[in-house]
Order: structure tokens, then sequence, then C-alpha cells
């Protein structure tokens, strides 16, 4: 199994000889209107799917420690507390109505229940020293309210963060064959927004955090000018894991570049996808475009374990079994059994629902999307938690 992920790896993401990597599978914890960064203590405007420790909340206090505040983790490593979110893709049905699509294992990460996959990368020139995040970090990556890709620099690092690859049958089976020969983020198979056409293999969609950090906050009013983009530019054949650039002087300290993929699992969708050429899928914020993927971070490792990984993890393919004598691997039974359950009394998955969760109707752009005023949907918690419902 071992050579088989390296084999793929090396082809698939083009990482061989490159840097050390950590990769790894995390299964869902919960989906629900929690952001706890953007809105602590309040249910948010959107729908997120969170992966990792158990003690997320929906107010997350930067002094405290999650690492020991959480039991358990749907992530690879016990070591790893930490928790990571996005927001979640729908389908928009003929006759008006919304389904959850539905998340599948990565390939080769095991058999997770939902979730996605998350790499720390140390970054190139090859193997060069990181500095761990602190306890307390944490930042965002995207907008969720840009709808229009002249919303982005196309020259900076920055345009290669957040794409999306449209996978098709064979790239289902297989790892190594099509598209996935080349790293996310680059030439014709990946997109800034959300496909055209119908995936049959699913879509892939790839989210970057910037690795550069001005050494000083752990987290800003905004939760991303305290982190930068490296300087330089991409090759755009190989993509941003193999930048060219340095941190900037206002952003010296180099910290490991995190990367979500997260594989929707569109082939179910086959039958009922529009003949008329639509593009059906929309984002839990509203957006159908695609240009408003984001993703939040908060750190959660254990002690100076993520500092160690990166130190000893040299593997340059990143296989969570050749990190285990620094790290404790977890099972999928042991990752899909941490749960925690839904706070928001509201239908968010696992059936057609009449309407997005929250106040999200559909604002195709170009100019940004605002929010409704006067919403009415659900904006308390309940007294006693829901299990989380695995979307079917």
């Amino acid at each position: 199994m071992l050579a088989l992920f390296k084999a793929s790896l090396a082809a698939g993401l083009l990482i061989q000889s490159a840097q050390a990597v950590i990769r790894f599978g995390c299964s869902q914890l919960v989906t629900e209107r929690f952001d706890p960064l953007v809105t602590p203590g309040q249910v948010a405007p959107h729908v997120h799917q969170i992966i990792g420790g158990n003690a997320f909340n929906l107010t997350m206090n930067p002094s405290d420690d999650y690492s020991e505040l959480a039991t358990c983790t749907t992530c690879r490593f016990k070591e790893d507390k930490s928790n990571y979110w996005t927001a979640v893709l729908y389908f928009k049905h003929d006759n008006g109505t919304y389904i959850r699509v539905r998340q599948k294992p990565n390939h080769l990460v095991g058999d997770p229940e939902g979730g996605f996959t998350v790499y720390y990368i140390a970054g190139y020139p090859p193997f060069q020293p990181v500095t761990a995040f602190p306890k307390g970090f944490r930042m965002i990556t995207g907008n969720p309210m840009i709808r229009t890709k002249s919303e982005r620099d196309l020259d900076s690092v920055e345009s290669y963060a957040i794409t999306f690859r449209c996978w098709d049958e064979d790239q289902l089976a297989s790892p190594w064959v099509g598209s996935n020969q080349h790293a996310p983020g680059v030439g014709k198979y990946d997109s800034v927004g959300l496909p055209d056409r119908f995936c049959p293999g699913g879509i892939r969609s790839s989210i970057f955090f910037p690795s550069c950090w001005d050494g000083k906050n752990l987290d800003v009013p905004d939760h991303h000018s305290h982190m930068a983009w490296p300087l330089g530019r991409v090759d755009e054949r190989l993509g941003i894991i193999f930048h060219e650039g340095t941190c900037p002087e206002s952003h010296p300290v180099h910290v490991p570049t995190i990367l979500y993929e997260i594989a929707w699992d569109t082939g179910f969708l086959k039958d009922v996808w529009p003949k008329d050429g639509r593009q059906p899928l929309v984002m839990s914020m509203g957006d159908p475009t695609g240009f408003g993927q984001h993703g939040d971070y908060v750190f959660g490792w254990e002690g100076d374990s993520l500092q160690r990984a990166m130190d000893n993890c040299k593997d340059a393919f990143g296989a969570p079994e050749t990190c285990q004598d620094v790290l404790t691997v977890l099972t999928d039974e042991e990752m899909n059994s941490c749960r925690k359950a839904t706070e928001i009394d509201e239908k968010v998955e696992g059936e057609y629902i009449s309407a997005l969760p929250g106040c999200n109707p559909i604002q195709n752009g170009p100019e940004p999307a605002t929010m409704v005023p006067n919403c009415d949907a659900v904006s308390t918690t309940i007294a006693k938690a829901a299990p989380t419902q695995i979307p079917v």
C-alpha cells in the first residue's frame, strides 16, 4: 500500500524530491452553521463542514488549549486536535430544492466518512526548515463574498490558491491517470470557479493557505492580514506547491503551507443533472460561481508535535505510515467514531431541502454578495444537541 501511495503521489502531485509533506485524511466531525472565527458566539450565516478535534464550538477562545480540551479527533494523527472547515456544496434540482453533495475519500487516505484531506507542506526549495504554528494561532483563506474572477491578482501566488478540478470516471478508480498526473491549481485541468460541466468522477477542490507569518499576531480582526503569500510567481506547469518566492520582510516567518483537498462525489447526480447545460451546483453561501470558496483553520496540535513532525517526517510523499515514529497514527474506525452533535435545529444534509440553510439566496455577481437584512433563519442553539447526520 505504501509503495502504491508513493507511486501515485509522485505522478499526481509532482512532489517527489521537492519538500517534506504530511498528508492525511480526516472524517466529518459535524456539519452546521458555526464559524467561531467570523461570528464567535453567534450562529453563522451559512453552513460549514468541520473536521478535527471535538472541542470545536460556537466560541473558541484563543487562550484555550484545544489539544487538551478535545477528547478525540477525526484526523489521522492523534496529536492533531486542530479544526479545519470549509463551505458546503449543494446541488439545486430543477424543482428548486437543494441537496448537499456528499464527500468521498480522496485517493489513498483510507476510508474516512465524509471530511477531506489535509496537507502540511514544508515548502520549496527542498526540505527547508519551517516554524510550526504556536498555540492560539488561527487564520482564514479566501473570501465568501466574491463572485468574480477579476477580484484576484492573476500574477500573484494567491491566484493559484483556490481551484477546482473536474474528474472523469477513469480518475475515480485510478489516482495516477489523466489530470491526477498534474499538481493542483495549474493548466487546463483546474478552474478558479466551479466546473461548467458534469463531472462523473467527482470534483476536487484545492484550498491553499498563505505560508508567511508576521511572527507577532496569533490572529487579527480580518483573520488573514497577519499572514502573507510568498513573493515571486508560480510556474503554471507546476503549481503553487513549487512557488519560487520567499517570505516578504513584513511577514518573515516561514510556516508550513496548509492545503485542503475536498473530493465531492458528484457522480450520483448523473440522472438529475440538467439537460440544458445549466450549472446546478451552489456553495452554501449562495455562491454558484465557486469564486467565494474559503477555508478556516484553528491550530490544535499537542505540545511540539507539529514541529517534531515537520523536522523529522522527511518523506516527500506524506504517507502517515512514514511518520509513525513521531506521531500516533489512528485507524479509520477511531477517526470515524469521533463525532460532535449538531447544536442547531435545522436540516442541512441527507435529503432535499427547500432553501439553503441560513438566508443565502443565490447571488451570481459579478458584484460582491451582500448579507440578507432581517434574516429569519434559525439563530439559536438547542438545549439538547442532535446526532450528526452523514449525508446520503
